[in-house]
């Protein structure tokens, strides 16, 4: 007696049809006769009796269908109770990332962690936001670790760089500043255009405050925004120029983009961790691997 023949005997016991049985259970109505006969020939007594094109269930069979019923009921619940341990055992990964993190960067990283099969009982939720924001839910439990802008005095979260983005001058592919110049203009060159500019809850903007500040110069701000491609669509109509990160989502919009021939430093993205809060093993093993991918890519 196997577990087949069973499943098979319960099918045949609920259609009394072979032929219908059969189709139900994706065999062969011969395949399934040969089972039902061979369990017949173990038990020693006659499951199902001929009636017409169809059959029907015996007393023996009637009085043996509640013991399998029952034994199939049990063996079910032992199978969701293991699916459930297996779900139980899996360890969640809350990521909170900026917006530009989550075109390529965040599901590279999850694509390429995933792959090892020592991680396959990993799994991620993700949040998006602006830096402050993100930080915040970080400070308050509801995330593990974030992808966002370095913010000055947070002294109980640990910044490390890892991806360092370029900033460029966007404008419309027919602004005067895209006929005048090809590849790269001077920000001096800039200052007499409306700028589309981020909002002061975004992590960039600081520095973008801070890079006018070095070069001793006010922008014209025409309207403010929370994210990039928000930017790029306002730019792309015209409504103002921008300084932004040079992100390929750039290339789906009407704009022109130029290098910033001044110097200014780097801007980096940071993974961010609360310093005292203990990580899980997951939670650890993925932050290691983001700061080695980092580094062998960058």
């Amino acid at each position: 007696m196997n577990l087949k023949q069973l499943y098979y005997f319960k099918r045949l016991s609920e259609t009394q049809h072979y032929t219908e049985a059969a189709s139900s259970l994706f065999i062969t109505q011969p395949s399934l006769s040969h089972a039902i006969s061979e369990l017949e020939k173990e038990l020693g007594v006659s499951l199902f009796a001929r009636k017409g094109r169809n059959v029907e269930i015996t007393q023996n069979g009637k009085r043996f269908l509640p013991y399998v019923e029952d034994a199939l009921a049990s063996l079910e619940k032992g199978r969701l109770t293991l699916q459930k341990s297996g779900l139980e055992s899996k360890e969640n990964i809350r990521i909170a990332f900026i917006y530009t993190m989550g075109e390529y960067v965040v599901p590279q990283l999850i694509q390429k962690y995933s792959a090892s099969p020592s991680h396959h009982n990993v799994t991620f939720s993700f949040t998006q936001g602006t830096s402050l924001n993100l930080l915040q839910e970080l400070k308050a439990g509801k995330t593990d670790l974030a992808l966002c802008s370095y913010i000055a005095d947070e002294p109980d979260i640990d910044f490390i760089p890892i991806i360092q983005q370029e900033l460029v001058v966007v404008t419309a592919k027919d602004h005067p500043l895209a006929r005048l110049y090809q590849h790269e203009v001077e920000l001096a060159e800039t200052i007499h255009y409306p700028y589309v500019y981020f909002a002061e809850n975004s992590g960039l903007r600081p520095f973008i405050d801070n890079v006018f500040m070095q070069q001793k110069m006010v922008p014209d701000i025409a309207c403010y925004v929370e994210e990039d491609t928000a930017m790029a669509g306002l730019v792309s109509i015209d409504y103002g120029i921008a300084i932004m990160p040079r992100i390929s989502a750039l290339a789906n919009y009407n704009v022109h983009i130029l290098t910033i021939k001044n110097k200014i430093p780097p801007r980096y993205i940071y993974l961010a961790t609360m310093k005292e809060r203990v990580l899980s093993p997951a939670i650890q093993s993925f932050k290691e691997f983001v700061i080695d991918d980092s580094q062998r890519t960058g």
